[in-house]
């Protein structure tokens, strides 16, 4: 369940708290339209999604050059969600996310490859449980431009996954029962600042 803070983490990928001090096109997440979900094998029997409902950040694009392009993400692990109380304060305690010593998880990018028109992989630092790993986001760039309903407003939007082995982080309680895999689904729209 530790798990479910690595997909936090990544999540932030795309968010916006903080805006990345660059001279590029910065974007400030929007939360109402932020999704950062996980799944996670349970007994072999099923997938547990879940989610983090407390994601800030920013990101910057640069259309130009997008190797210059960068991500900083923010999640506050007592905001795992998944649809179950008991799990949810399970997933909280130390067990797991530890919510009380290590109350957020920081994702911030290293580098950004372009694969594709509007595909890159997104390479960063990702600290969870205070163990800061290595991981790669596959991302791709869905729209930027003006809000169809409020062209004053310039937005951008991306999605993103990724795989990660939250023993990696050291959350390994209950690894193989619950899974040692853990993949993350972000969806992120953000406001040009």
């Amino acid at each position: 369940m530790k798990t479910f803070a690595s997909a936090l983490l990544l999540t932030g990928l795309f968010a916006g708290a903080a805006t990345p001090a660059l001279a590029l096109d910065s974007y400030k997440l929007d939360p109402a339209h932020v999704s950062v979900v996980f799944k996670v094998n349970h007994l072999g029997y099923s997938n547990l999604w879940g989610r983090f409902n407390a994601v800030s950040g920013a990101f910057a694009l640069d259309p130009a050059d997008p190797a210059a392009s960068k991500v900083e993400v923010v999640i506050k692990t007592e905001s795992v969600d998944t649809n179950h109380q008991k799990r949810d304060d399970h997933l909280r305690s130390p067990d797991y996310l530890n919510s009380v010593e290590f109350p957020e998880m920081k994702f911030v990018s290293t580098k950004v490859e372009k694969t594709g028109d509007k595909a890159a992989k997104v390479h960063g630092n990702l600290t969870m449980l205070g163990v800061t790993k290595a991981v790669v986001l596959d991302a791709v760039l869905n729209n930027a431009g003006a809000h169809p309903f409020r062209k004053e407003v310039q937005m951008a939007g991306l999605s993103a996954t990724t795989r990660i082995k939250r023993s990696d982080f050291g959350l390994s309680y209950s690894v193989p029962a619950i899974g040692d895999d853990l993949e993350l689904f972000l969806e992120i729209e953000g406001v040009k600042q």
